[in-house]
């Protein structure tokens, strides 16, 4: 049974804000720096952000057996994070088909602005029994959403 979420309120100018994590001690390795490990779950974490800025908490997404798992990632480390410093993560939807997107990420730190990390991540829409999915002929309102992102973004 197709779902639909609901949008309200007009259409207004979306403005998209960076993600902000702050490093956890646990997070840390005996060199005392950010374990490579957990840049991939900030990611994940700036993606859920920028979903829900769009408008597509992907949990609704979920109720609707839309799934969006990772094709693939890649992380670049420039620079070393440190426990408590403020990382701020720009996330930017550079592609998007209605069947497939990939998300850039770019890390830098809040008080230096010093380049930390950058990375890629591409996923793909499937049903909740696997099967691909094309946002564009099944949710057009969802379509709608991810075309909206990719306009402000360009306009940044």
């Amino acid at each position: 049974m197709k779902q639909e979420i609901e949008v309200s309120g007009p259409a207004k100018a979306l403005r998209l804000r960076p993600y902000e994590h702050r490093a956890k001690y646990y997070e840390t390795d005996q060199m005392g720096i950010i374990h490579h490990s957990n840049y991939v779950k900030w990611m994940e974490e700036a993606r859920m952000d920028l979903m829900d800025q769009i408008g597509l908490n992907y949990k609704e997404m979920e109720t609707m057996e839309i799934i969006s798992p990772v094709l693939s990632i890649s992380v670049e480390y420039h620079s070393m994070v440190h426990f408590d410093e403020v990382v701020v993560i720009q996330t930017k939807l550079v592609r998007y088909n209605g069947i497939k997107m990939e998300v850039e990420y770019v890390m830098t730190d809040r008080e230096t602005g010093e380049l930390r990390t950058t990375g890629r991540s591409s996923h793909c829409f499937l049903t909740r029994s696997g099967k691909p999915i094309s946002l564009k002929r099944s949710y057009p309102e969802l379509d709608t959403k991810f075309f909206e992102a990719r306009g402000a973004e360009e306009a940044l």
